[in-house]
C-alpha cells in the first residue's frame, strides 16, 4: 500500500509541475426555444454462468421522449422512459415476476417520468430543480447507469457554480430512483437525504477536486449502504516531449458508516489510472481498492457501476474482505475506415483479490466493437469472467442498437 501511495503521489508531483496549458473557451450558451428528446435503444443480452442459475437471454427496446423548452437562463425539461421486454427468459429482478430460475438481467419492463426539472442556467451559476440525471466525475459514486435500459435519476436540488478557476458543485435529494422499474415495490425509489459536495480547483493542466458523498437511507434493506464519504481526485496529463501525454487520474477516500447503518467500520477507496498513446493504440492500466474493515466493505451503491470491475457485473457489490482491481486496456479508433464511421474496438483485462486474506477472486476479459453511422450507434460487447475462489463462471454477450434525434 505504501508503495501505491508513493507512485501517486509522484504521478501528481510530475503533472503539478508541468507548465501550463491552453484553457479551453466555454461552450456557446443553448439557444431559445424547443428541442424535442426522441432515443430509440434495442438490446439482446445473453448469460452463461455455472449452475444453479439457468442461462438468460433478453431482447429490450427503449423508448424516450420528451422535449426542452428554453428561454433566456430558464428552461424546463419533461422526458418518459419505457422498456418493453419481448420474451421472459430472463429474472429482471423484480419478485412480483415470481422465482425465476435464469441468471439475472436488470432491464425489466418499464414505463416512468424519467425526467421533470427546472434550471437556471448562466455561465457563473447553474440550478436544476427536479427529477433530474447527475453524473459526478467518473460516475464511481454518483451516476445514472447508462448502460442499463431504465435510467437512474434523482429527485433533487443541485447548483453549480464557477468562481475564477474554482468549481462548486452542492446536491441535496430525497429519493434515489433506481434502474427497478415501477414493477419493482419498495425498490422503485429508495428514499433518504442524500448530500453530494464538490469543490474544484484548475491550475493548469491538472483539476484538483474535494468531495463528500452523506448518504442517510430510510429504507431498512438500505441500512447498510448509508456512509459517510469524503475524498479527494486529482486528473491531469503529463506532457512527453515527442511523444504523447500521459493521462492521470487518482482518488483516495475514506468511508464510515453513517446514520441507522448497524456496521462500525472506517475503509479506504484507492484508485490510479495512467492512459497513452502508443502507435495509434489507446493504452490505459490501472489499479482500484475498495477496503474493508471489521467485516464491513466500502460501497458505492450510487455509481454507475457497470463501468467498473468487469462488465460481467460479478462485483456490483463490494465483497466483505474488500476489493482490489489490476487493469489494462487497449483500444483504437479506425478512421481510415470509412465504410464504418466512427469504428472503434477495445480490450481489456482485469485480475481481482481481496483486501484483506490474501484471497484471489478470478480475472475476466471485456472486448468491444462499435460503430456510429449517423444518428445510429452499433455496439457488440463481450465480458467473461473465470472464477477463482469467488462466485461462479460468467459470460455474457451484448448486441445494440441505438437512435438519437
Amino acid at each position: 500500500m505504501k508503495t501505491l501511495q508513493l507512485v501517486i503521489g509522484g504521478a501528481l508531483l510530475a503533472v503539478l509541475s508541468t507548465p501550463a496549458l491552453a484553457q479551453t473557451a466555454p461552450p456557446a450558451p443553448p439557444k431559445d426555444g424547443i428541442k424535442p428528446i426522441a432515443e430509440v435503444r434495442v438490446r439482446y443480452e445473453g448469460v452463461e454462468r455455472d449452475a444453479p442459475l439457468t442461462d438468460a437471454d433478453a431482447v429490450t427496446t427503449r423508448l424516450r421522449l420528451g422535449f426542452e423548452a428554453r428561454k433566456g437562463a430558464w428552461s424546463v425539461l419533461t422526458e418518459g422512459e419505457g422498456v418493453v421486454a419481448l420474451g421472459d427468459d430472463y429474472n429482471d429482478t423484480n419478485a412480483a415476476n415470481g422465482v425465476e430460475p435464469f441468471a439475472v438481467i436488470a432491464d425489466p419492463a418499464n414505463l416512468e417520468l424519467n425526467r421533470l426539472q427546472v434550471q437556471y442556467r448562466t455561465a457563473p451559476l447553474t440550478v436544476t430543480i427536479g427529477r433530474q440525471r447527475i453524473n459526478l466525475d467518473d460516475q464511481r459514486f454518483v451516476g445514472s447507469v447508462g448502460w442499463r435500459q431504465s435510467e437512474q435519476t434523482f429527485d433533487a436540488v443541485r447548483a453549480e457554480g464557477v468562481l475564477g478557476r474554482v468549481k462548486l458543485d452542492v446536491a441535496y435529494s430525497n429519493a434515489q430512483r433506481t434502474i427497478f422499474g415501477v414493477d419493482a415495490g419498495p425498490r422503485e425509489s429508495f428514499d433518504g437525504d442524500f448530500v453530494f459536495l464538490g469543490a474544484g480547483l484548475v491550475a493548469g493542466p491538472v483539476t484538483l477536486k474535494a468531495f463528500g458523498y452523506l448518504l442517510d437511507f430510510e429504507e431498512a434493506i438500505q441500512f447498510g449502504n448509508s456512509s459517510d464519504t469524503f475524498g479527494l481526485r486529482a486528473t491531469g496529463a503529463i506532457p512527453l516531449p515527442g511523444h504523447a501525454p500521459i493521462t492521470v487520474a487518482a482518488s483516495y477516500a475514506r468511508q464510515t458508516d453513517a446514520g441507522s447503518n448497524p456496521g462500525n467500520y472506517a475503509a479506504d477507496y484507492l484508485s490510479l489510472d495512467l492512459g497513452t498513446t502508443v502507435a495509434g493504440f489507446a493504452v490505459n492500466v490501472g489499479y482500484e481498492l475498495l477496503g474493508a474493515d471489521s467485516g464491513r466493505s466500502f460501497q458505492t451503491p450510487l455509481a454507475s457501476l457497470h463501468k467498473f470491475n468487469g462488465w460481467a457485473d460479478v462485483f456490483l457489490t463490494t465483497p466483505a474482505q474488500g476489493l482490489q482491481d489490476v487493469y489494462v486496456s487497449v483500444g483504437r479508433r479506425f478512421p481510415s475506415v470509412t465504410a464504418l464511421p466512427g469504428l472503434n474496438a477495445l480490450v481489456a483485462y482485469h485480475d481481482f483479490t481481496s483486501d484483506v486474506g490474501g484471497r484471489d477472486y478470478g480475472t475476466e476479459w471485456n472486448a468491444q466493437i462499435g460503430y456510429k453511422p449517423g444518428k445510429f450507434g452499433v455496439v457488440a460487447k463481450y465480458a467473461e469472467y473465470q472464477a477463482d475462489g469467488f462466485s461462479g463462471d460468467v459470460q455474457k454477450v451484448w448486441l445494440q442498437l441505438e437512435w438519437a434525434l
